[in-house]
């Protein structure tokens, strides 16, 4: 890994995605960090700015739309882009709530 190697932060809360999602993106040489929750995600948050931020909707201890407006709130964190991934939260007016709440897209 070099210094300028583009950095992912991965915040779902499902084991199993967050495995294949690292590993899937590490072989495109990406250095990734995951996270199950939004505390750890604003724990990881403190020390490192990464390139992307791929955000699960639904997570155990806050919905992923407050979260995602907390970091647009950030100037540390605001011009990182957030990309929402969804399984359950399909419908157009979820979409619409992501990207108000700062998302740069969404993808269900």
């Amino acid at each position: 890994m070099t210094e300028n190697q583009a950095s992912i932060l991965i915040i779902d809360d499902d084991g199993h995605f967050r495995e294949t999602l690292t590993d899937a993106l590490g072989l495109r040489a990406f250095k990734i960090q995951s996270v199950e929750s939004g505390a750890g995600a604003l724990k990881t948050l403190e020390n490192a700015i990464p390139s992307l931020i791929l955000l699960d909707v639904q997570l155990p201890d806050m919905h992923g739309f407050e979260l995602c407006r907390m970091l647009k709130k950030s100037t540390r964190l605001k011009d990182v882009p957030i990309v929402f991934l969804s399984a359950k939260y399909v419908e157009p007016a979820d979409r619409a709530e992501g990207l108000l709440a700062g998302a740069d897209a969404y993808l269900s």
